[in-house]
């Protein structure tokens, strides 16, 4: 089975977790394989977050019609984000192998997507899991706001994409209001 519809098989019978990372909960730091603009990177969230404030964002997999839609989204958005000082990242387990392309077709080059490890996956707690508790192999579509201290601010868990754009904008807007930049 391709690993794109595997992931769609598996977003259809999944349950979204909650996201385990409360805020004031100290972020995992990471340093992943991605890719942005189809160039492949090294992405590292401490140096992202010396910037700004970052915006995390785990998605199921490349190439299926949520994740594409998000991916635009945010993309669309990215302006809005830049403005206030945060970086924007997304990360996935599934079909790592096609980041590279994904960056370049529905992140429109703008913004980084990494490849998220066993080890990131277990400290995010991203992992999506079947109806009946059984893990999947992907993640889950859940949003993060995370302050430049590396704590989180903001998580949101749903396997629609629809607020997750809008609901990280308000808090990165929100953060900035109370911590303007000098």
């Amino acid at each position: 089975m391709r690993p794109f519809l595997f992931a769609a098989l598996a977003l259809s019978l999944s349950v979204p977790a909650t996201a385990a990372l409360a805020p004031g909960k100290k972020a995992p730091d990471f340093t992943a394989a991605g890719a942005v603009a189809g160039k492949p990177i090294s992405v590292s969230l401490k140096a992202a977050l010396k910037k700004g404030p970052v915006v995390l964002y785990f998605f199921p997999a490349a190439f299926t019609a949520g994740c594409n839609a998000e991916a635009n989204a945010f993309a669309e958005a990215l302006s809005d984000f830049t403005k206030e000082g945060a970086t924007v990242i997304g990360m996935t387990a599934g079909n790592v192998d096609q980041l590279e392309k994904f960056s370049s077709m529905h992140c429109a080059g703008k913004f980084a997507v990494a490849a998220a490890t066993p080890a990131v996956i277990k400290g995010y707690d991203v992992l999506l899991r079947k109806p009946d508790g059984t893990p999947t192999t992907i993640t889950s579509r859940t949003s993060f706001v995370i302050a430049p201290t590396g704590r989180i601010l903001f998580a949101h868990t749903d396997n629609n994409p629809a607020a997750h754009i809008r609901m990280t904008l308000a808090e990165v807007q929100k953060y900035r209001k109370a911590h303007p930049r000098r």
